[in-house]
Parts: structure tokens; sequence; C-alpha cells
């Protein structure tokens, strides 16, 4: 048997990171079994689906490495429509559905409760097809469902408690249970790896594979994703989509490394590994049940962790995109002064995004004054201490970073400040912000004049 897996999005928005990570353990899974990848676009909510969210999923899967020609597909659910109706007819046809008109209020009014669950009411009634009626599946009233889980054992569930759930609503659309059954036995899927949200769903579609005369698949519910406060991760709560932390600027090595530890750990005490050591190490059978926690604090530190990893030619490609879009005039950026900065930048930002905020004073007309910063390094002296170095850095022959770090040094010493009160006020007048790169190989990288030229113009603001 040739393992064949699915993953099965809906193009209904952003690409969720607890989809990714569930892509990512298929795409692993079926790598390890020497079996093949299914991606298969859910794409029957015609109210909500649309051709750029299609995309958008490709161009995801493309940035975390489960690239467009790897896998089969995109296959679009869709294009199943008559085998959905076919199948629907096959079960109503074999006595295991039966047609049913009660609205939700019948249903309530009966049951007294509108907490409780279909009664049954038109099981033995004999409804034929037609118009708003619906097509509900026939559950056993004894025994149970046992579903074999390669994360959480056997969950059991008692049939008497499984009401006869809808398969095809009053129009004939068939719904989600069984369209999804039906796609997998239309593409031979072996393994239905997906999120816990799904395991209610599970001994329904186990009855309707056997209904329909086909073994069910192996089945693996991975731990759902919470935030913070242990809820579940939602679009309308939560930073969640995995086309907003590119765009910030997060790694896909880093971010595919992280999702992989969401219920999972590599052997040792390590969590950043080769993405090799993943896919040789990954067992569905180790993966942690228990909810996992999407921690962005944690994530970010993985990313400085692979941002400071790169090469420094790989590095400087990399925010290349970012710096395409500085804050400044395109002709004013120089990459050979960005080149100078480029390696001390690379130790100090968790984000890609972050670069601009740590080398724009070298490319902007006048520095960036963060007032804040201002109001903290403008203080008392200051004035005076701009003034004594404004005069030494007139005489500086050497303009490389120790010589400028001694010249201020002995500026501050003159005036019983250290070297880290001395250069406050220094740095916020060329580079507006109380941190940021090294300010010494700042001076050099942006040059004697211009150097001299924000000194003076803050003096002049200090003194007016």
């Amino acid at each position: 048997m040739t393992v064949r897996v699915r993953f099965a999005p809906s193009p209904t928005g952003m690409f969720h990171v607890g989809g990714a990570r569930s892509a990512l353990q298929n795409w692993i899974y079926a790598k390890q079994q020497g079996g093949v990848f299914v991606l298969r676009v859910e794409d029957t909510d015609a109210a909500r689906n649309r051709p750029e969210w299609t995309e958008g999923i490709l161009n995801a899967l493309d940035w975390i490495g489960i690239r467009r020609g790897t896998y089969e597909g995109p296959h679009f659910q869709s294009a199943n429509a008559e085998q959905h109706r076919e199948a629907a007819k096959k079960l109503f046809d074999a006595g295991r559905a039966y047609y049913c008109d009660c609205t939700r209020e019948d249903v309530q009014a009966r049951n007294g409760s509108q907490h409780q669950g279909y009664d049954g009411f038109h099981r033995d009634r004999g409804l034929e097809p037609g118009e708003g009626r619906a097509l509900r599946f026939r559950t056993p009233d004894e025994g149970a469902t046992v579903v074999v889980d390669l994360v959480r054992g056997e969950p059991t569930f008692e049939n008497k408690n499984l009401e006869d759930f809808v398969i095809a609503r009053g129009d004939g659309s068939p719904v989600f249970l069984l369209a999804n059954v039906v796609d997998d036995m239309i593409m031979g899927i072996t393994h239905v790896i997906r999120a816990e949200e799904h395991l209610p769903n599970t001994p329904k579609q186990q009855l309707l594979w056997e209904a329909l005369g086909v073994k069910p698949p192996v089945w693996a519910h991975v731990p759902v994703v919470v935030n913070e406060k242990r809820q579940k991760l939602s679009k309308r709560r939560d930073k969640v989509s995995l086309e907003q932390f590119r765009d910030e600027g997060y790694l896909a090595d880093a971010m595919r490394n992280y999702l992989m530890l969401l219920g999972w750990a590599p052997s040792g005490d390590r969590e950043i590994v080769p993405w090799s050591v993943i896919e040789d190490e990954f067992r569905l059978e180790e993966v942690n049940p228990s909810p996992a926690f999407f921690d962005e604090k944690k994530l970010r530190a993985f990313n400085g962790e692979y941002i400071r990893a790169l090469s420094l030619d790989d590095f400087i490609a990399a925010v290349q995109p970012f710096l395409a879009n500085g804050p400044w005039a395109a002709a004013d950026f120089d990459p050979l002064v960005f080149a100078k900065v480029a390696e001390l930048a690379q130790t100090r930002i968790a984000l890609l995004s972050e670069i601009n905020q740590n080398v724009d004073f070298l490319f902007l007309p006048e520095p960036p004054v963060d007032e804040a910063a201002w109001a903290k390094a403008m203080k008392e002296g200051a004035a005076e201490m701009l003034a004594a170095a404004i005069t030494a850095y007139e005489a500086q022959e050497d303009w490389s970073p120790e010589p400028l770090k001694a010249t201020l040094e002995a500026v501050g010493a003159e005036r019983g400040l250290k070297l880290g009160k001395a250069q406050a006020p220094i740095r916020v007048a060329v580079t507006g912000r109380t941190v940021g790169l090294p300010l010494f190989e700042s001076l050099e990288a942006l040059g004697r004049d211009r150097t001299l030229t924000r000194l003076r113009a803050a003096h002049a603001k200090l003194t007016a």
C-alpha cells in the first residue's frame, strides 16, 4: 500500500499557522513513508471562496518548503460534486439515510430544549426527496464506534450519543462530512492527519466510510493550537496569518522549525535543529495530544537565532525587500554604506523588517529623532558635551571606530563622565535614538561631514 495523505484547506481567508503545522506534518509523514502528499482545495463555499485565497495557499506552502510540482494537486472539491450526490443517493437507496423536513424550531419544540440533538423523528416515515428536505444518515442505535488514532489511542464514541446527522442539505448539496469522505475515497487517501478540532466528526465520517463499503483511513488528530490564554487560535482575535509573519520578516526555516515543535520535540535538550533532523526524527506516535501553545515571543527568539546563523551575503539578500521599501529616497540608499554595518545589524534584529529602524539614520537627510529619546539624552550638560565633541571631532584625523571612541572617552573624562553617559547625547544627535548599532561604527559609516553637521544642528537646537 502506498501511503497517501492530504492537506485540504478552504480558500476563505489568510493561511492559518495551525494549517501550516498540519501541512508540514502531513508532508513529512508522506516523505518518511515513501508516500504521496495530496493538496485538495475545499472550494465549495461559493459565497466566501476567492481565487486570490487559493493562490495564497499555494504561495504559503511554497514559502514553508512544500513547493508546487513536488506534490499531487491542487485538486478542487467542487470537481467532485457529482460523486458527492451519487454517494448520498447510494446511502439513501441502501436505507442508510432518510429524508427529513424538520426545521430547527420543530426539533426544539419536540425536545423542549435547544441543546438536545435531532430525535430521529423521520427515521421511519418514508419521505422521498423533495424541496427543503435534508438527507440524514441513520446512525446505529447500539454499540460504539472506535477510532484508531495514531496520536490519541482509541477514542470510543457510544453510537446512542450520535444523532442522525445531515449529509445533504435541503437543496441537495452535500455537507462537509460527506463531501470530505467521498473526496478522500476518490483520491485514495490512506492516512488523515488533521487538527484535534475535527475529532468529534471522526466517528460520523468513519460510519460513512463503512456504509459506503470502503475501509476507513488511519486517523491522527494532532493537538489544537492555542494562545497564551489557552484559547484556540482565532482569526478574529489572534495573530494567525502565516502571510503576516512572513511579511514581518520571519524566515521560513525558523517558522517551520517552530511549527513542528507545536506538540512534538526532537531528541535531546534542543529545539532549534536542522530540517533534516526533523524529517528524520518526527513520529506521529510521539505527538503530545495536549493543546499546543503558540508563543510568538518564543518564535521571535527562534527567528533571531536563524537570522544570526545566516551567512553575511545571505543576510544582505534576505533584507533587500525591506530595504527597498525604506523611508528614504531610493537614490539616497548606498549599498556600500549598508555593507559596512550589515554584520552589526544582523546581530541585533529578530525580524528582517527591523533592519530599517537600525540603519535609516544613514540614508535620511536628517536623523529620525525620537522625542522621548531626545528628552532622555538632552538633559543638563548635554549642550556642553556636544560642543566639546564637535571641537574634538573637527580635529579628528583618523575617522575609524577606535580613535573615535578614544576621543569621546577623553572628552567625557574631562567632564567626569564615563563613556556611557558621554555618548548618550552624541548618539541621539546622530542617529535619533538611544539604542541602535554601535555608535562609533555608526559614525564611521555616516562619515565626518554628516556627523559634524548633525552634532552642530543638535547643539544649535539646545542653545536656541
